[in-house]
């Protein structure tokens, strides 16, 4: 199982928190939500990001109502360092 460092991601709009991130990347590209989502759920991979020097695991949040998405979690607690990544490419 590969451990990938995510360092950037794709957003509709940045500025709204009701809009899911639409891919995550790093350096070697990019993987659609979707993608991520299930190499979690299979454990074929696991993500992590880095803020601060600190490591955040992502992992992924099933609402009740909703699609699934991505959130970090770090600390027992679940945060948002994912939306502090810049933009990919």
């Amino acid at each position: 199982m590969a451990d990938i460092l995510i360092t950037c991601i794709n957003k509709p709009d940045r500025n709204s928190r009701h809009e899911h991130i639409t891919h995550l990347g790093n350096a070697n590209g990019k993987s659609s939500r979707a993608d991520v989502i299930a190499w979690i759920e299979n454990k074929t991979h696991t993500f992590h990001t880095t803020v601060n020097g600190k490591t955040a695991y992502i992992g992924v949040v099933t609402p009740t109502q909703g699609a699934k998405y991505l959130r970090t979690y770090a600390d027992n607690e679940w945060n948002d360092n994912l939306l502090a990544l810049p933009e990919c490419p």
